[in-house]
């Protein structure tokens, strides 16, 4: 399964994908995601495109769709169906196009895109796609995070409850049994010992296996903690983005493609 999409909650840069074949946006991306601090890949066509996804393992994709060999589309519904490409269909993507036809919108939609944006863009809107895109799957992360915790309680729960019934059965037999059990009767006495060894043995391995499991949620618990921040961390971030981006763009006069 994929998991680049843990990098946006760790001291990692976000990585970006651009897809374009005019090099004159690949380049004014390439700048401009850089100098706000994104880790940047480019890409000249869909073919390079789905290359650079298994090299570089975006959190992200920019995607242009009227490109030679593979359109946007394309390559989306590759990475999105394609088997050979299941460990990554899971990234994001917002497509670029000159065509603002709902039909071409809905396609677009319908084969998992999660943004799509009409040329020509202003580069404010375009950080602003990508960070309601990030933060979007941001809380879908932290949402399936707790079910998984959720499902891990519950799991546990039921070790325990089992763990006690499996324990209660037997102490009330040694119990019952000692309670008529005569200190002078050699036959019974070794016969309680029997009981009292075997089920201890039962009740240890029970133990075993209940510590066992505990040990492998936390460990499943710390790796989840070891990656995750508040959504309010990711927001202060974006926000410094954005703050960097209104300054540059007060001196420019305004960025626009």
């Amino acid at each position: 399964m994929y998991q680049g999409w843990r990098r946006c909650f760790m001291d990692e840069k976000t990585k970006i994908l651009i897809v374009d074949d005019e090099p004159i946006n690949l380049d004014f991306f390439d700048v401009m995601l850089s100098n706000l601090g994104f880790e940047v890949e480019k890409a000249e066509d869909g073919e390079v495109a789905l290359d650079k996804v298994r090299d570089f393992e975006p959190d992200l994709i920019l995607l242009d769709n009227i490109m030679p060999r593979l359109s946007g589309w394309e390559v989306t519904r590759i990475l999105k169906s394609d088997d050979q490409f299941a460990d990554y269909r899971d990234i994001p993507v917002i497509m670029f196009s000159a065509m603002d036809d709902v039909k071409d919108k809905i396609e677009g939609f319908e084969l998992g895109i999660e943004d799509y944006i009409i040329k020509p863009f202003n580069f404010s809107e375009v950080l602003a796609r990508i960070r309601a895109v990030l933060r979007h799957r941001t809380l879908a992360n932290h949402a399936l995070a707790e079910e998984r915790k959720l499902t891990r309680i519950e799991s546990l729960n039921q070790s325990l409850i089992y763990f006690t019934q499996h324990l209660k059965k037997p102490v009330e037999e040694l119990k019952d049994y000692g309670e008529k059990v005569n200190p002078g009767d050699t036959e019974m006495v070794k016969t309680l010992v029997d009981m009292v060894v075997k089920e201890t043995e039962e009740v240890l391995a029970a133990l075993r296996g209940l510590e066992e499991k505990i040990r492998d949620l936390e460990a499943q618990q710390g790796q989840e903690q070891s990656v995750r921040v508040t959504l309010q961390d990711l927001e202060d971030k974006f926000q410094k983005h954005f703050q960097e981006l209104k300054k540059e763009e007060r001196k420019a006069g305004g960025v626009q493609t």
